[in-house]
């Protein structure tokens, strides 16, 4: 199975401007200058309602398959929608400032607490679009093993490392300062990388057969693509599951009151997720990401019909 591609592309790629891009990254404290793209999604937008601004965060697949779900439909339904792919700090700096309007993926009560904590005078909850979403490290499914606590005495099998994602990622934080001192993992590489690599290194591993052990998390689309399972927690190192939400700029409900009820009664299933994620990011990851979503949706007509104004959950 081909490994997805982690950029999404859209039909045309505007910049922002300098101004913006280096308040943003001021605000944040980031000096991570390339993980930020604008784009337009494609469609037609004559006789637009309103223009509206979705910051997606890289390398958060979910995140990326949402906001192309909310661009489609809504761009289907007369607004202008302008995604753009950047690290959450940056995007929540953005949204905090109303250089941005939204971001669809926010997890609390643990991951994201302390951007929340951070802007909270200047953003707003527009509710939660999954349920539960739970950090792990995760192994191929016929490794030895079915436990965090069995991972050190068989770390050798693992060659010894543990791959992970990007170092500002509430999952690599949980990893480095709860899981690895809960149970005895020091003697081993913690990997920090990207989602990108990540899914790199799964695939490798899964094509040649070997044991890998990879921070992951759920909802996400290399559950359906390929046979992993998730290691057992038995302390809760990782923490209570988080929800995903979806937060704007303060205002914005006032301002898009149907996009915010819409966003609202928005939920998704693990299935959903899983079954789109495989599609858009995996089976078609060299395709452009908003026109495959399109495509997604118009082939799962019960998904889409969520995402219509007036629809009720």
């Amino acid at each position: 199975m081909g490994k997805g591609n982690m950029n999404f592309r859209t039909k045309r790629t505007v910049a922002l401007t300098t101004v913006v891009a280096a308040g943003l990254l001021a605000a944040c404290g980031s000096d991570n200058g390339d993980a930020e793209e604008t784009t337009t999604a494609g469609g037609d937008t004559s006789g637009n309602t309103g223009e509206i601004h979705i910051g997606v965060p890289a390398g958060w697949d979910e995140g990326v398959i949402i906001s192309n779900m909310t661009a489609v439909t809504l761009e289907e339904q007369g607004y202008d929608v302008e995604l753009t792919d950047a690290e959450i700090g940056v995007i929540f700096a953005g949204i905090g400032s109303g250089d941005m309007d939204l971001l669809m993926e926010v997890a609390l009560p643990t991951l994201h607490a302390d951007y929340v904590n951070e802007y909270e005078d200047t953003i707003e909850d527009l509710g939660w679009w999954y349920e539960e979403n739970i950090s792990n490290v995760a192994v191929n499914a016929d490794a030895p093993i079915d436990s965090l606590d069995e991972l050190a005495e068989n770390a050798d099998l693992f060659n010894n490392e543990i791959i992970g994602i990007d170092g500002g990622a509430g999952i690599t934080r949980l990893t480095q300062e709860e899981v690895i001192p809960t149970y005895g993992l020091e003697g081993m590489e913690f990997k920090i990388s990207s989602t990108a690599a990540m899914l790199a290194e799964l695939d490798a591993a899964m094509s040649e057969g070997r044991n890998i052990a990879v921070t992951i998390w759920n909802p996400h689309w290399a559950y359906d693509a390929y046979d992993i399972k998730n290691l057992e927690d038995p302390e809760g190192a990782f923490g209570e599951p988080d929800q995903l939400h979806t937060f704007a700029h303060e205002g914005f409900s006032e301002e898009f009151p149907e996009v915010a009820e819409m966003l609202g009664q928005v939920h998704l299933s693990e299935e959903d997720l899983s079954r789109a994620g495989n599609f858009i990011m995996n089976e078609n990851g060299d395709q452009d990401t908003y026109e495959m979503t399109s495509q997604w949706l118009d082939d799962n007509p019960e998904v889409k019909e969520r995402f219509t104004l007036d629809a009720e959950d």
